[in-house]
């Protein structure tokens, strides 16, 4: 198997675990606590950055530069801009298609718009996360 199918195979599996760690934050955050989900996006995306950026810097790119602060500042701006867009992903989707709608009920758990809205916007910014931070960690994207 070569190196980069390797990488972006432990780059989806972070991503997996990144990805439940936010949303489970973000169920507790809207479901259990009742935050309305344009707030309680950013503090679950929030979460699971800090989580991948070391699993980033441990495991998927090895060699990252992970002492350079270039490296550093690059990852906190594209997680940034990630966060921003995921947020505005989530805006939109909420405004054209509401929040708390029930789509179906299976077994006691009601999948609500908000969710489906949620991955929806990951799969976009994960797209966007591979290729800035292996182009910050690794140097190139491509």
């Amino acid at each position: 198997m070569s190196n980069r199918l390797k990488e972006i195979l432990r780059f989806i599996l972070t991503g997996g675990v990144c990805t439940v760690i936010e949303y489970a934050a973000l169920y507790v955050l809207k479901a259990w606590l009742g935050w309305d989900v344009l707030i309680a996006t950013p503090v679950s995306f929030l979460i699971s950055v800090f989580f991948n950026y070391l699993l980033c810097v441990k495991w998927v790119f090895s060699g990252a530069k992970e002492g350079s602060r270039t490296a550093q500042l690059g990852f906190v701006v594209t997680s940034g801009m990630g966060f921003f867009l995921n947020w505005g992903i989530m805006w939109v989707l909420t405004a054209l298609f509401g929040e708390d709608a029930a789509l179906v009920t299976i077994f006691g758990f009601t999948l609500q718009v908000w969710m489906v809205n949620k991955v929806i916007a990951t799969g976009l910014v994960m797209v966007w996360n591979y290729f800035t931070k292996r182009w910050l960690l690794k140097g190139d994207a491509a």
